[in-house]
C-alpha cells in the first residue's frame, strides 16, 4: 500500500477494520464492510470517491456556542466580515456576489460586465468575524452545481503556509472540511473533498506539505442539503458528512494549537478553466442554510 496515494490506502485499512469488526461478533457491521471494501477497490482502480462509514457523531458534553440561520434581511456585519476584496486567480472576488436569500447564505458566482472591478468573473468568500480553536464545526448546505468554481467550508490560521508559523500544523493549518467541484464525470460527480495543508512537517523549511484525505459521497449534493462537519479535538481532526464520519487525521506534527478563521467560499478558478465557460449564460450558486459551532 505503500505506492497508493493516502486516501486510496486508507480506504483500505477501513474496509479491513470493518471487516475484524464484522467477523469479531458485529454482524451489522457486514453489510457496511462490503460496501467499503468494493468502493476502497475502486478508489485504488479508479480513484473514486467514497461513502463515509465511520462512527456517527456524539455531541455529548458539547454546547452551542454560535449559530446563524441567516433569517435576516441582511448580513450580520458584526458577526461576519467579508475576506478578498479584489483580485483572486482568474477573476474577482467582491461582496456584491454575498446575499440573504429565504433564510440561506447565498454566494454566487458568474461573468459580470459592470462588476466592481470591471468586466470579468465573479465569486465571493467570508470569515467569522471571532476566531475559534477547537470544537464541532457544521454547516447544512447546497453545493454549486456547475463546472469551474468550487464551493469551500474551510478554516485558516493566519500562517499556514510558513514553517516557522505553522511549525508542521501546530501552529495553525488550513482545515478544508469541504470543497466541492461539480466534474461532471460520473464516476466522481457528487462528492466533497478533505484535505489538509500546513508547513514545517518533520522539520521541512520549504514549501508547504498537503494530504488529501479523501473524496466522499453525499446525498445529491448539488440539489439537495448536506450537512458537513469537522470535530477538531485536542488530538486529531474528525470529518462528517450528514452525520457520519468520513475520515479523521492528525496529519503533521500535530493538530492546530491556535485559533483560526471559520470561511465560507465559492472560488475562483485559474483563467485557463474559466475561458472553458459560457460569459452569457453561466451562473452557480453555494447555498448555506445554516452554520454551528460547539465546544
Amino acid at each position: 500500500m505503500n505506492k497508493l496515494a493516502y486516501r486510496q490506502s486508507e480506504s483500505l485499512r477501513t474496509a479491513a477494520r470493518l471487516f475484524k469488526q464484522a467477523f469479531s461478533g458485529n454482524f451489522a457491521k457486514l453489510g457496511i464492510a462490503l460496501l467499503a471494501l468494493v468502493e476502497a477497490l475502486c478508489c485504488v482502480i479508479f480513484d473514486t470517491p467514497l461513502t463515509p462509514v465511520g462512527e456517527p457523531l456524539d455531541l455529548s458534553g458539547y454546547e452551542l456556542v454560535f449559530e446563524d440561520e441567516f433569517e435576516a434581511e441582511e448580513l450580520d456585519l458584526d458577526v461576519w466580515k467579508y475576506r478578498v476584496q479584489g483580485k483572486r486567480r482568474g477573476g474577482y472576488f467582491n461582496k456584491s456576489q454575498i446575499s440573504l436569500r429565504d433564510g440561506n447564505l447565498v454566494i454566487a458566482a458568474e461573468y459580470l460586465e459592470d462588476g466592481a472591478y470591471g468586466a470579468g468573473w465573479y465569486a465571493a468568500d467570508l470569515a467569522l468575524n471571532k476566531r475559534y480553536k477547537e470544537g464541532y464545526f457544521e454547516i447544512r448546505a447546497i453545493c454549486n452545481g456547475a463546472p469551474g468554481f468550487w464551493s469551500a467550508f474551510w478554516l485558516q490560521a493566519s500562517h499556514p503556509y510558513e514553517a516557522e508559523y505553522s511549525k508542521g500544523g501546530v501552529g495553525g493549518c488550513e482545515i478544508d472540511i469541504i470543497e466541492s467541484s461539480y466534474e461532471g464525470s460520473f464516476l466522481n460527480e457528487g462528492c466533497v473533498n478533505t484535505t489538509l495543508h500546513c508547513a514545517g512537517v518533520d522539520g521541512v523549511q520549504e514549501g508547504f506539505q498537503s494530504r488529501i484525505l479523501g473524496s466522499y459521497k453525499g446525498k445529491n449534493i448539488f440539489e439537495e442539503y448536506n450537512t458537513y462537519g469537522l470535530k477538531w479535538t485536542e488530538d486529531e481532526y474528525i470529518f462528517y458528512i450528514n452525520g457520519v464520519e468520513s475520515c479523521r487525521s492528525s496529519f503533521g506534527n500535530g493538530v492546530s494549537q491556535v485559533e483560526e478563521d471559520v470561511i465560507l467560499s465559492l472560488c475562483v478558478p485559474e483563467a485557463d478553466k474559466l475561458n472553458e465557460l459560457d460569459k452569457e449564460t453561466y451562473y452557480s450558486e453555494f447555498v448555506v442554510d445554516y452554520i454551528r459551532i460547539y465546544q
